[in-house]
């Protein structure tokens, strides 16, 4: 019914978000692994949307890639997963990281996630290893890794985040994990460029 809503990030929760499209706010929920530090309050983005039918109500699932809304209907197709506990796995497991455990059957860290036991994990990497493919798994990291590095370049050049990500890439760390280090940093806004460095490191 709805591919995907574009609008601007009006409020954000811990697992949720309100997008405004045409003067309507849709509460969208999301995996922590696309809110932490990736999506902003006045932010415009395009998310990609499952929804939910239920006896009591509708509910919005959203994701930033449409091939992580496909992982998403791929597990919420498991039986025994549905929708809540699909997010639960990808709030603990990014979508890259769930691809590289399935083909590497790797069911000790989905069952990390909250609810998923370890046979319910053995469960869906049986059901669902056959439906990934190692390659299309390794273009999606590179597909989310340069979106995540023009993202961030698009904020601003001139602030003490860039400068922080900047001196870790110096330091001999990848630009991603670089980034992804110094968004991980509470109020990093607030930060001058050496406190910020060394709260990033602590995150490497």
């Amino acid at each position: 019914m709805l591919a995907f809503l574009e609008g601007k990030i009006v409020a954000m929760e811990e697992n949720s978000v309100i997008l405004e499209t045409n003067h309507i706010g849709y509460h969208i929920f999301m995996p922590s692994s696309c809110l932490d530090g990736v999506l902003q309050e006045g932010e415009i983005v395009r998310i990609h949307t499952y929804l939910q039918v239920k006896e009591d109500g509708l509910q919005l699932y959203g994701f930033l890639d449409r091939e992580d809304l496909r992982l998403f209907k791929l597990l919420i197709g498991v039986n025994g997963i549905g929708p809540k506990a699909a997010l639960g796995i990808l709030s603990v497991l990014t979508a890259d990281e769930l691809r590289f455990a399935i083909l590497s059957e790797n069911a000790a860290a989905i069952a990390k996630a909250p609810g998923v036991g370890k046979k319910t994990a053995q469960k869906l990497i049986l059901e669902l290893k056959d439906k990934l493919n190692l390659e299309d798994a390794f273009e999606q990291k590179l597909s989310h890794v340069q979106r995540e590095e023009q993202s961030w370049m698009e904020q601003g050049k001139s602030d003490a985040r860039t400068e922080a990500i900047q001196a870790l890439v110096a330091l001999g760390y990848s630009n991603a994990d670089a980034i992804r280090s110094v968004r991980a940093v509470p109020d990093a806004k607030k930060m001058d460029v050496e406190d910020l460095l060394k709260a990033a490191l602590k995150n490497m």
